[in-house]
């Protein structure tokens, strides 16, 4: 049987994230594989940093919808293959962010990854990336 917790946890988990990512946090959209854990350094390009609003989202029932994410231009090209969530604003590059600053990571991709890029995952450097919307849901409905 899989694990399984109340709306309630699952809630204050994602409430948590919101928390930990502060009021300058940054979604990093990064070439290659993500690392082991969300404290490992990654070894991918940065293809694009977006800053998130200052409260990230607001949590219903174990989902985490995002507030407004502002686009920005691509900073390289390569094809993006997972996403990290940082509180820091000095995310050029994915060695700087230390594991203190790292608070959550997951895939990309066009369906079926934790976030979703209708327009495909080919990005080029100076072109326009943008997140219409986006929500992460807690394990364990």
């Amino acid at each position: 049987m899989t694990m399984q917790y109340t709306t309630t946890h699952r809630s204050t988990c994602m409430t948590d994230l919101v928390t930990a990512a502060g009021s300058t946090a940054h979604l990093m959209i990064l070439s290659g594989a993500a690392p082991a854990t969300v404290a490992t350094v990654d070894a991918g390009t940065v293809l694009a940093v977006l800053p998130l609003s200052a409260t990230i989202g607001t949590v219903s029932n174990g989902v985490l919808t995002f507030n407004a994410i502002t686009s920005a231009a691509a900073a390289a090209t390569g094809t993006a293959a997972h996403f990290l969530i940082a509180t820091t604003s000095n995310t050029a590059n994915a060695v700087a962010v230390s594991s203190a600053t790292r608070i959550a990571q997951g895939t990309v991709g066009t369906s079926g990854a934790d976030l979703n890029f209708a327009g495909g995952v080919s990005f080029t450097s100076g072109v326009t990336i943008s997140v219409s919307s986006f929500t992460l849901t807690a394990t364990g409905a």
